[in-house]
C-alpha cells in the first residue's frame, strides 16, 4: 500500500459531511440519501455527491428497493474503522468542576454497527471473560468448551458461526469506555438473540439500546453482572 492510498482514504473519511454520514450509519441501519443529508445537515444534492464518492471507494454500498436507494457499509471493517477513530478523540475536560451529568443512554448501552457497545457491552464481555466462556488469544477471543455450551443454551451455534467468512469473536475498543467489547459474528449473534428474547430493545432514530427488566435479570443470573 502506498502512502497516497492512506492519504486518500483519510481524506474521504475525514471530510465533515462524509464523517457525519458514516457516523450515523453505525446504528446498523441502511438509509436513503435524503435521510443521510438530514443527519449531515446538508442538501440532498450535496449528500448524493459525497455518497457517490464513498460508494466508489468501496466504503459504502447501495441497494435499490422500489423507488428508493439505501446506503449502508460495504463491509464490516468500515464500521470498525469509524468506531476506532472515535477512540482518538480525547476525553472532554473542563477547568471548572461541573455538577454530575445524568448518565448518557448512548454511553450506557448502544449498538456499534451490529453488536453491543457502551458500558453494558463492556460489562457483558468482562462477564464472559471472567466466567472463561471467552479467552483472550493473539488480539482475539476464542470460545472455550464451557463457552460453547453457554452460547448453545442461548441457541447460538459456534460451529455454524465459524463457517462464515467474518471473524468469530474479536475485541472492539469502545470509544466511551476506552475498554473492549465483543465484536465479530458472535457479538452480532448475541445482540440478535437479546433483541429476539426482549432482553434489550432498540430505540427509534438512535443507537441507544434499552435493557429490559428481563434482560437485567438474565444477565445477572447468567453472568453475575448488574446492568
Amino acid at each position: 500500500m502506498e502512502t497516497t492510498d492512506l492519504e486518500n482514504m483519510a481524506s474521504l473519511i475525514g471530510e465533515p459531511v462524509r464523517a457525519r454520514m458514516l457516523w450515523s450509519l453505525l446504528d446498523g441501519r441502511a438509509y436513503t440519501a435524503t435521510e443521510l443529508s438530514l443527519f449531515a445537515d446538508t442538501s440532498p444534492q450535496n449528500a448524493s455527491m459525497h455518497l457517490s464518492k464513498l460508494v466508489q471507494a468501496d466504503l459504502l454500498k447501495v441497494s435499490a428497493q422500489g423507488r428508493h436507494r439505501y446506503y449502508s457499509f460495504a463491509r464490516d471493517e468500515v464500521a470498525y474503522a469509524i468506531e476506532a477513530l472515535a477512540n482518538l478523540v480525547p476525553p472532554q475536560t473542563t477547568k471548572k468542576q461541573k455538577a454530575p451529568e445524568k448518565a448518557s443512554p448512548i454511553k450506557h448501552c448502544r449498538t456499534c454497527y451490529d453488536h453491543l457497545a457502551g458500558k453494558a457491552g463492556v460489562m457483558i464481555t468482562d462477564g464472559l471473560l471472567t466466567k472463561q466462556y471467552l479467552q483472550e488469544k493473539d488480539n482475539s477471543y476464542t470460545v472455550s468448551p464451557a463457552g460453547r455450551a453457554w452460547f448453545a443454551a442461548l441457541q447460538i451455534d459456534i460451529t455454524t458461526l465459524q463457517k462464515k467468512r467474518r471473524v468469530l469473536a474479536r475485541p472492539c475498543l469502545d470509544w466511551s469506555e476506552r475498554r473492549y467489547h465483543l465484536a465479530g459474528t458472535l457479538g452480532a449473534a448475541l445482540l440478535n438473540k437479546m433483541l429476539e428474547a426482549d432482553w434489550v430493545r432498540s430505540t427509534q432514530h438512535s443507537r441507544a439500546i434499552v435493557i429490559t427488566g428481563t434482560g437485567q435479570r438474565n444477565m445477572y443470573e447468567l453472568l453475575g453482572i448488574a446492568l
